[in-house]
């Protein structure tokens, strides 16, 4: 099959956007801000070098960037709905039983303080301090694909602490102060509740050292594989308790039969080769999860192949929580899946230009994060069905009685 794109596949990818946009339509009112936000849409899949308002109003025909600018700040329409539909298409499209929900965030360089949301903080998009946006995100990836499915703007105690400061950056006075697992788990019983196909979710340390989190998705019985700090207390109780040993301490006890070399996926040079090894961990006392159907729990590490450079081999600790008979392999599985958020983040960025918007106020920051992870969709579900279009555009890429080693 030739790879050259024909005027018949570009008509196909173009009826896909037709096919897309429909959906979403309605929630923009009347005629003229439904048209710009096409032409939003449009432009931030366009080859243009810079996805802000002014390139994106030159890429729709207008002199100035003032519609474009009305379509994120003032014109009424309601970002969430469209994310509601964002989320309808993507399951249609990618749905699967097995997919993995992946929570993380990233980070939004701004100057100034008057940006909603905006003071110094750490970015782990930066790797430093930096005065910046948060906003955390929710992918959802499945062996047919992965695309952005929710997003919140992360607003420190700094701002909504002062109530005028929120009001002149459109900050509604019903939006208080949420921690960042607060807004994941707020995110994911959105998707859990419409149906989205997941059984598993994925996080880093940030989220995963979070007992509440954690005790959210095990009242819900979804199964998650969460990293850990290597202090992470493994004793019972709520939040595996404060006491007890640590999870490096119960590591150093693992025999070396329980580790197994696996692969936690494929990166930019291939196979992510590490040592794996998996615990069993004893059931909460206050807790009827385990047994025969029921769920279990279990200390996951990774152990890296080669030594860095103080000798030492570096050791990854996740807590997994999932259905009984659960073995090592998926749970590996399940702990590379998080990549894919990553994989989201820079393709988002370098495609359709999600960090590269010039609005202010919370509602404008929602509005223009809502259209590009539309644009992205658009591109993940394109990529996924089209083997051209995929060609065209690919994403970036203690006791030892308390725990039992599978050996």
């Amino acid at each position: 099959m030739s790879d050259v794109v024909t005027s018949e596949d570009l008509q196909s990818w173009a009826a896909g956007l037709d096919e897309l946009f429909a959906r979403v339509a309605s929630r923009f009112g009347r005629v003229e801000p439904r048209r710009q936000a096409r032409a939003y849409l449009v432009g931030l899949l366009a080859p243009v070098e810079r996805k802000n308002g002014w390139q994106l109003a030159e890429a729709a025909g207008d002199a100035q960037p003032h519609r474009m600018q009305r379509l994120l700040n003032n014109v009424r329409w309601n970002p969430r709905e469209v994310r509601a539909d964002l989320r309808d298409y993507v399951v249609e499209q990618l749905g699967d039983p097995g997919g993995v929900l992946v929570v993380d965030e990233t980070g939004f360089i701004k100057k100034g303080t008057r940006s909603a949301g905006v003071q110094r903080q750490y970015s782990g998009t930066a790797g430093r301090v930096e005065n910046c946006q948060l906003g955390v995100f929710l992918v959802y990836a499945t062996p047919r694909g992965r695309a952005l499915l929710d997003a919140e703007l992360y607003l420190p105690k700094s701002w909504t602490d002062d109530r005028a400061r929120c009001a002149q950056a459109g900050i509604p006075d019903s939006v208080s102060f949420a921690t960042k697992p607060a807004l994941a788990a707020a995110m994911l019983g959105r998707a859990l509740d419409s149906g989205v196909p997941a059984s598993w979710v994925s996080a880093d340390e940030a989220y995963g050292q979070d007992h509440k989190f954690r005790l959210f998705l095990e009242k819900r019985e979804v199964g998650y594989v969460v990293a850990v700090p290597r202090s992470q207390s493994l004793g019972t109780g709520i939040g595996y308790g404060n006491t007890g040993s640590r999870a490096d301490a119960v590591t150093a006890d693992a025999p070396e039969q329980a580790w197994k070399r696996l692969s936690a996926g494929d990166g930019a040079k291939g196979p992510r080769l590490y040592d794996w090894a998996m615990a069993t961990l004893p059931p909460h006392t206050d807790d009827h999860l385990g047994g025969p159907g029921g769920f279990q729990r279990w200390l996951l590490v990774r152990r890296s192949l080669t030594p860095n450079d103080q000798g030492e081999l570096e050791m990854a600790y996740y807590l997994c929580f999932g259905p009984a008979g659960t073995s090592l392999d998926q749970l590996v599985r399940i702990a590379g899946s998080r990549w894919a958020i990553e994989e989201c983040f820079q393709s988002a960025k370098n495609e359709v230009g999600l960090d590269q918007y010039q609005v202010r106020r919370y509602d404008g920051w929602h509005r223009h994060i809502t259209l590009a992870m539309l644009a992205h969709a658009y591109l993940a579900v394109t990529a996924a069905h089209a083997p051209k279009a995929r060609a065209a555009w690919s994403p970036s890429p203690q006791p030892r009685s308390a725990v039992s080693w599978h050996i």
